[in-house]
């Protein structure tokens, strides 16, 4: 991330379609102050390449754009959190997005006041999941996770601190919950806590809250008993 001193939220655009651009450049940037459009991109080498000069805070990618990247674009934007638009026929290819890093995903037939809504809600660390596609989802990270656990995995567990296995603990139990609620339920501050979350998915080797719920779930990290291996 990279936090403005000003507390505007960056936003990235990339979308092949020049007069979808236009309207969401325009819808965002009536946000202002609040949040701007810092660049637009057609194609994703060039969001890769302006994401480097221009450090979005938040990317919203036209999921049609991701059809022949090979799974790299999500991994290379790793310093934004990325939001997917997605059409009606393209379910597979958002999960894939997810699975890869992206944090959330708007239907590009919801009303501009969604988009708008998911931007803050990822850029505060949050995912922007319907409950279809979380449920999904779910059952693809388990089947992935299902092998026995290895070494490298209890390694992951035990670099946790105590405070950041409250904070996995207090995640899992309250899955719904936003920052403000899970800093309050920790007593501690918001900043204070996207600062832990950011170690614990650093620690484990996840992207987001979606897989850090599995890993939790899968290990036995949870409010009912110590992390096993």
């Amino acid at each position: 991330m990279h936090p403005q001193g000003d507390g505007r939220i960056r936003v990235m655009l990339v979308d092949d379609h020049r007069i979808v651009l236009w309207g969401m450049e325009r819808l965002i940037d009536g946000e202002r102050p609040m949040m701007e459009v810092v660049a637009t991109a057609t194609t994703c080498e060039s969001a890769i390449e302006l994401a480097q000069t221009s450090t979005p805070d938040v990317v919203v990618l036209d999921v049609d754009l991701l059809r022949e990247d090979k799974g790299e674009t999500i991994p290379a934007l790793a310093n934004s959190r990325v939001l997917i638009l997605s059409g009606a026929r393209d379910g597979k290819l958002q999960d894939q997005a997810v699975l890869r890093g992206a944090c959330g995903v708007v239907r590009k037939e919801a009303p501009p006041s969604t988009l708008l809504n998911a931007i803050r809600k990822v850029h505060e660390g949050q995912l922007w999941l319907d409950r279809a596609t979380t449920g999904r989802l779910f059952v693809e990270l388990s089947k992935q996770k299902a092998e026995p656990v290895k070494d490298p995995e209890k390694r992951k567990l035990a670099s946790l601190t105590t405070r950041e296995a409250d904070v996995v603990r207090t995640l899992v139990t309250k899955p719904g919950a936003d920052n403000r609620k899970l800093a309050h339920c920790l007593n501690m501050g918001e900043h204070t806590l996207r600062n832990h979350l950011s170690r614990i998915y650093d620690k484990l080797g996840v992207p987001n809250r979606l897989e850090l719920y599995v890993f939790a779930q899968r290990h036995g990290l949870n409010g009912n008993g110590r992390p096993h291996a």
